[in-house]
């Protein structure tokens, strides 16, 4: 595999991010009084740029091209330029000459995502590795930029609250800010979720969620990569970027079962380890975890993920009420009463959502009805960082607890080089509180 390296540019954290609500609090007044508004407005061409255009950035570049022939590619960005050559080369295959970037707007290294956000663009897609979110957010919002931005948002308590704070300033400026959790426009998700909100399977007692599937890719290290390299395209496997795959995927599941229950976890005790994934070639993330979350009033609600080969494979979440149940997963969505009665029954996913988050961004922005969804993700990012921790420390811990901890997993620079070597989480020794080991 070959890979480009990036360019150091000696970026370093007080460069890269104001991750607090002191760094954010300025933004909003500032911007509305200058007027740097990035609506489209009139004009008919909707300017996005794609900052990280791995396998979900090109896949999100082709739903907004799908979205609305208005869109246009304007420009790019990436750590490796050979991850931005092979993604522009497939747009250009899938949507013509709406997708052709000119080099002068293709840019590589730690600092892209800067010029990508500066080079004359209306929307951007945030799709790089979750941990990078909370800075990306944070400067796209500072210049006046909607967004589209991967689930999750953060990967530590740190980049919670500094997206939290980037929302509110974006709320004050007007922008649009959604999230890839696509299952919230999904219709047999929105429709069962509607029936069990109008009380047809009773008062919510608990629930079970599931995503149990096999292996993901893992990249090969070249000879001649640094550490950070190394991490930056293997980046799933290091908690730092990606949150563990309880952050990074299961997020999805727990996004609904919060949506369901109209509220977050109160507090959440957990396992999980390493079983199959053992090699360096894994980093130090999981490959299991089982938590037991509690909702106010007392639900309580068994969420279980895994990555292993050879096992069977689950993508499912079941809600008990006290009349009934209801099956609500990907591909379609059941609910019965405890007699075995059909109250509600959707064959099919019903559309793209995919699709359709761009095509809601996209009125929104042409519009001047800002949709801001950055609350409501970061909340549900929360959810999973609050059920890794619990797993991580052995300990049963609060929503609190893990909301203000100081938690910061950014590197203090980000930037071609060697990295301390990580260790595995060990409940009952990996602390809540802790930072980027240096």
């Amino acid at each position: 595999m070959s890979t480009n390296h990036p360019r150091n540019t000696g970026l370093t954290r007080r460069d890269f991010v104001k991750r607090t609500a002191t760094g954010l609090a300025g933004i909003g007044a500032g911007l509305l009084a200058s007027g740097n508004y990035a609506y489209a407005g009139g004009s008919e061409r909707i300017r996005v740029g794609v900052v990280g255009c791995g396998g979900r950035g090109t896949g999100a570049a082709h739903n907004a091209l799908t979205a609305d022939p208005a869109v246009e590619i304007h420009a790019m960005g990436d750590l490796f330029r050979d991850r931005l050559e092979s993604s522009r080369q497939t747009l250009i295959e899938r949507a013509g000459d709406r997708a052709k970037v000119p080099d002068e707007r293709c840019f590589d290294g730690f600092d892209c995502y800067r010029k990508v956000m500066d080079s004359g663009i209306d929307v951007v897609l945030l799709t790089t590795p979750p941990g990078l979110r909370p800075m990306q957010l944070h400067a796209a919002v500072e210049r006046g930029l909607h967004v589209f931005m991967e689930k999750p948002v953060a990967v530590d308590s740190a980049g919670i609250r500094a997206v939290i704070e980037a929302g509110k300033a974006g709320k004050r400026k007007n922008l649009t800010m959604v999230a890839g959790t696509q299952y919230r426009r999904q219709p047999s998700f929105v429709e069962a979720i509607e029936h069990i909100h109008n009380g047809e399977i009773g008062d919510l007692v608990g629930a079970q969620g599931y995503y149990m599937t096999g292996p993901i890719w893992v990249r090969e290290r070249q000879p001649d990569m640094t550490d950070m390299e190394w991490q930056s395209l293997n980046w799933y496997y290091f908690t730092w970027l990606s949150g563990d795959h309880i952050v990074e995927q299961f997020i999805h599941n727990l996004d609904t079962l919060d949506w369901v229950f109209r509220s977050h976890p109160e507090s959440a005790i957990a396992t999980g380890g390493r079983q199959v994934r053992t090699g360096p070639e894994y980093g130090h993330i999981y490959d299991h975890f089982n938590v037991e979350y509690r909702y106010p009033g007392g639900a309580r609600v068994q969420a279980t993920c895994r990555q292993m080969r050879g096992t069977a494979n689950r993508n499912a979440n079941r809600i008990v009420g006290t009349k009934g149940v209801a099956m609500v997963n990907p591909r379609n969505a059941h609910i019965i009463s405890h007699d075995g009665e059909t109250l509600f029954r959707r064959p099919d996913a019903g559309n793209n959502p995919y699709v359709q988050t761009h095509v809601d961004l996209v009125a929104a922005v042409r519009n001047g009805e800002p949709i801001n969804e950055t609350e409501e993700v970061a909340e549900s990012t929360l959810t999973a960082i609050l059920g890794r921790e619990a797993a991580y420390t052995g300990q049963e811990l609060t929503r609190e607890q893990v909301r203000d901890a100081d938690m910061d997993l950014l590197p203090p620079k980000l930037e071609p080089g060697p990295l301390p070597e990580f260790e595995v989480p060990r409940p009952g020794v990996t602390p809540l509180e802790r930072n980027f080991p240096v």
